[in-house]
């Protein structure tokens, strides 16, 4: 989190991030951007649009590949300073650092590959009966400046240089991150790598800007500006819809790519309980705890039909849970409204407490809880399906196979959905799959929703409230087709069109809707 204060002798407010463990402030007071800074900012990326979307797949990738570098290059420095900030451990930044270069790569890769600009010919058919056809030429472009929003659980992945950041600049998009309150140093750490990285490949400066500042009011400003064509954000439903709800007032409304929230069912069939209840049980505190609980992808609801196994499942989930420890959280605020979240649920008539984790010492220490309460209960009261962002996860406890299909009719969107199973189990995991094919974005058997690969398959994305958009993904290669657009050009002189669909182009593209490459 931050700490905002007025600069002695000038109206200029200025902030500082917090220590997250000792819930002190630390370093070098920041600036807070205000309009006269988003006006700027905005109008030097509309600016640099045009040339950068110009630039050729291999310039672009290579400027990804360069950010890459730039980030490796601020050595130790970024992990200490991402660690003070979000109370991450070293092992768990390093890892995401790694993440951060590695989709920076993918993306390379997609671009110098072609595919993602869409390309379509249907040659003129001018002799065709009753009318002829004329000369169809298709391409995707992007959109213009994207306004980023830096998420406050991955300071890296998923922030100023992350998946948003790094699939818009892929698909010729300038971008404007507003950097997430909770992390400014780090933040600027790598928002300095990428303009170091913009000036290395001779890009206009306006094809990347940052900037920071805690409220509300930055990020309002950015989204209403009239040059901004795209936003990405990662956070909370409210401030998603927030957004939502500003950028379609807007005189030209625009998207808004929001993950929001999402709870992760866990199903857990009856072969697999009988089998491996016991083991189920203690790899599911694993998952659930990780990262105390900050995770979109955290297990956050598990669901089976009662029967032999399932005692065996709490039994070994109430014994290893209370052995794990407190973690700190990222902010203040993010632990008080878990706390307020776990208050809720073990206040509730319908719901009995499993087991407690660890209770923490320092600030803002995230205890672990596991609740648990019947189907009946959980279908007649909605309060019990929402997220609860932290190491917090509620067993619903069904009697039948079609009382947990009513359930999982009656759980909102999801990020993710889990099927844990034996080969027995496969007739009732072909049931389950339409229903959660309509609720989730990605499905998993046998694993734990914790860990998003970033890879060209996954999906990173769902039905609302997890996204704003269902149809999209913020992780993996298709993330770059939420910034573009088709257009198509009909009966242009050659001359005219982009090169890249002039007759012999080498990229990938279809002629008469057949592969040419």
């Amino acid at each position: 989190m931050s700490e905002a204060t007025t600069s002695t002798g000038t109206d200029r407010v200025s902030f500082h991030s917090i220590d997250a463990a000792t819930g002190t402030s630390t370093g070098d007071a920041f600036a807070v951007d205000g309009p006269a800074d988003v006006a700027a900012v905005c109008a030097a990326a509309d600016a640099a649009f045009d040339a950068y979307r110009a630039t050729t797949n291999d310039v672009r990738a290579d400027f990804l590949e360069r950010i890459g570098d730039e980030i490796i290059a601020l050595g130790d420095d970024l992990i200490v300073t991402a660690m003070r900030e979000s109370g991450l451990p070293r092992a768990r930044l390093e890892g995401e650092r790694g993440r951060t270069v590695g989709q920076l790569k993918l993306f390379a890769g997609v671009v110098r590959h072609g595919g993602w600009m869409g390309l379509r010919i249907d040659p003129a058919l001018p002799d065709r009966a009753p009318l002829p056809r004329p000369d169809l030429r298709l391409r995707m472009i992007p959109l213009g400046p994207v306004a980023v929003f830096g998420a406050s659980n991955f300071p890296l992945a998923f922030s100023t240089a992350g998946g948003d950041t790094a699939s818009a600049l892929a698909a010729g998009c300038p971008v404007v991150v507003k950097g997430h309150a909770a992390h400014p140093a780090t933040g600027a750490l790598v928002a300095g790598a990428i303009e170091t990285a913009v000036a290395a490949c001779g890009l206009p400066a306006g094809v990347f800007s940052h900037l920071v500042g805690p409220g509300n009011e930055l990020g309002s400003a950015l989204v209403q500006d009239p040059r901004i064509a795209a936003v990405g954000f990662t956070g909370s439903r409210a401030g998603g819809l927030a957004l939502v709800t500003l950028t379609q007032a807007r005189e030209v409304p625009i998207p808004v790519y929001a993950e929001m929230s999402s709870i992760n069912p866990v199903v857990l069939l009856p072969e697999a309980l009988k089998a491996r209840g016991a083991a189920l049980g203690t790899a599911f505190v694993g998952s659930l705890t990780m990262g105390a609980g900050q995770f979109c992808t955290n297990p956050g609801l598990v669901l089976a039909i009662e029967g032999e196994g399932l005692d065996a499942f709490v039994s070994a989930a109430a014994t290893a849970l209370p052995e794990a420890p407190a973690a700190t959280m990222l902010t203040s605020g993010i632990h008080a409204a878990y706390e307020q979240g776990i208050a809720a649920l073990a206040g509730h008539d319908a719901v009995n407490e499993i087991a407690r984790g660890k209770v923490g010492e320092g600030v803002a220490q995230g205890q672990a809880a596991f609740f648990e309460t019947t189907a009946a209960q959980f279908l007649s009261d909605k309060a019990l399906g929402l997220e609860v962002f932290g190491a917090s996860s509620l067993l619903v406890r069904c009697t039948s196979e079609d009382e947990l299909h009513a359930v999982l009719r009656a759980a909102e969107g999801q990020l993710t959905a889990t099927i844990q199973m034996d080969n027995a189990d496969a007739d009732m995991a072909s049931r389950l799959i339409p229903l959660l094919e309509r609720k989730a974005g990605r499905i998993l058997a046998n694993g734990w929703p914790t860990g998003v690969e970033v890879a060209h398959a996954m999906v990173h994305g769902g039905p609302f409230p997890a996204t704003s958009d269902g149809r999209t993904t913020s992780v993996g290669s298709l993330a770059i087709d939420r910034f573009l657009r088709p257009v198509s050009y009909q009966n242009l002189l050659s001359e005219l069109l982009p090169e890249v669909l002039r007759d012999g182009t080498t990229a990938p593209r279809l002629i008469d809707g057949v592969p040419a490459n």
